[in-house]
């Protein structure tokens, strides 16, 4: 018996050296990513592997373009519509939380996660897309990290770089030019509500822009993107 628990012991305490390595693993790369542009995300990696399981030689489209190069359109758009206290909170946003709770409550399954900028953020570098207590639990420790060591202009600019808006499009500048043949720099602001609309679900909506929910989403997104507060 002591040799059993001696052993379980044992395991236990590997197990947790592992996990203090992969979070330490993902900490360096968040540390990395002060100053340097990832290349590749978790989710760029799933939907490449999506698209080449149709077509072997797909690639993504994706381009990255700093900060400053990105319609301020845009960037009001996606905070009005994803993340409205982006510039006050440290990550978590507590009255989203709150709503999220009551509705996996009421389902009985995590169907809604409250999250902001920053942990969509943690999760697309990251994670998959699966909805689990576990995946939002370190979904929550990466965007601590982020929260920690980035500025939110960082955090902002490097969310709009790598999100996805339709089937193998990353980033603003790939959707610009996708769907209105610009740069992401001259976005206007019905075009930048339009995209921003597309972000919860943009695979369905690449296809569906002229579904009742989307067309109801462009106009909340167009009646608040003018007072939503970016960083400089």
């Amino acid at each position: 018996m002591k040799k059993l628990f001696g052993w379980i012991g044992k395991a236990l305490a590997a197990a947790v050296v592992l996990i203090l390595l992969y979070q330490l693993w993902l900490f360096a790369h968040v540390l990395w990513w002060i100053d340097h542009n990832p290349s590749m995300t978790s989710f760029m990696e799933a939907g490449l592997a999506r698209q080449q399981e149709k077509n072997p030689d797909a690639e993504l489209r994706h381009k990255w373009v700093p900060y400053d190069r990105i319609s301020i359109h845009l960037k009001r758009a996606i905070v009005a519509a994803e993340d409205a206290k982006f510039l006050t909170h440290e990550g978590f946003d507590v009255e989203g939380i709150q709503v999220a709770v009551e509705k996996n409550l009421k389902k009985g399954r995590l169907v809604a996660g409250g999250s902001t900028i920053s942990q969509q953020l943690a999760k697309n570098l990251f994670l998959s897309g699966e909805r689990s207590f576990i995946r939002k639990g370190q979904e929550a420790v990466i965007t601590l990290m982020i929260e920690a060591t980035w500025s939110k202009r960082r955090i902002l600019e490097v969310y709009l770089n790598v999100i996805e808006w339709g089937n193998g499009i990353y980033g603003a500048e790939a959707a610009a030019r996708r769907y209105y043949k610009t740069s992401a720099a001259n976005l206007g602001r019905d075009q930048a509500a339009r995209l921003a609309a597309m972000v919860p679900n943009p695979r369905w909506y690449e296809t569906h822009r002229s579904s009742r929910a989307y067309q109801r989403r462009v106009a909340v997104i167009s009646r608040y993107m003018g007072s939503a507060q970016v960083p400089r």
